[in-house]
């Protein structure tokens, strides 16, 4: 599946370079509109990141949430500043069908295991961001990638496979909003390595192509945010491409 994706702030459609807000590009100022030409386009899915919710909970911009979900008609997986489960089940009342939860799945997993075990597996996408070093190493960096933890995206991973951890989606750091191309081989081990996991892969993919090498690596999903905002190609052509590539 292919997944348009909306980065949010105050309104906006944003994108920030490598997660850096000082590297903040605005695209549009309707995201409703640009959610909505998605699914004319095709799209099944939509990824929306509230970056205003990331910096502070108090910020989350569930009216505009609820307003996508609501005038789209299309199923909702967001993110931004999970904190709580009061924040998971506010999220889930509003009509957002999978909640992404990134930096607490790293420092507290015993929270978001029990999460995933009150809400179901199907409501959670588990978002693990990583810093690859030169040793081959997936470190996982939280707190908006501010921030390097000392695990590595298997530790962290393994208690939620056994648990019955349905979706992940893994950013490569290094290539997110940067359109260099995805990081093909790493989506394919890790799909090798966790095959019962639905991995939705992000960062980087700039050409039809990148979907192409994405699904012959047995890739389940790709976000697509800045290859569509900046026109690389149009998801009408990018799903095309998907439905005839052929996977691993």
């Amino acid at each position: 599946m292919l997944i348009p994706a909306l980065d949010l702030i105050n309104g906006q459609v944003v994108r920030l370079l490598k997660g850096d807000f000082n590297q903040q590009t605005v695209y549009h100022n309707n995201p409703v509109e640009v959610a909505q030409s998605y699914q004319r386009a095709g799209a099944e899915y939509i990824h929306l990141v509230d970056l205003d919710g990331a910096r502070d909970p108090n910020q989350r911009q569930l009216k505009l949430l609820t307003r996508i979900t609501e005038e789209t008609g299309l199923p909702v997986q967001t993110g931004g500043g999970v904190r709580t489960r009061r924040d998971v089940e506010q999220l889930l009342g509003s009509g957002v069908k999978r909640v992404v939860i990134g930096s607490l799945a790293v420092t507290d997993p015993r929270t978001v295991l029990a999460w995933m075990n009150t809400f179901g597996p199907e409501a959670i996408v588990l978002a693990l961001d990583v810093n690859i070093d030169e040793h081959g190493e997936r470190w996982l960096a939280t707190h908006g990638w501010q921030q390097q933890s000392s695990v590595t995206l298997e530790a962290c991973l393994q208690p939620f496979v056994a648990e019955g951890c349905t979706h992940v989606l893994c950013t490569d750091i290094s290539r997110d909003g940067t359109l260099a191309g995805s990081h093909v081989e790493l989506y394919r081990a890790l799909k090798q390595d966790f095959p019962s996991v639905q991995w939705q892969a992000s960062g980087g993919v700039a050409s039809l192509n990148d979907l192409t090498a994405l699904k012959a690596a047995n890739c389940d999903s790709v976000i697509l945010g800045k290859a569509l905002l900046t026109q690389q190609f149009t998801l009408e052509d990018a799903l095309a491409c998907w439905a005839q590539s052929v996977g691993a």
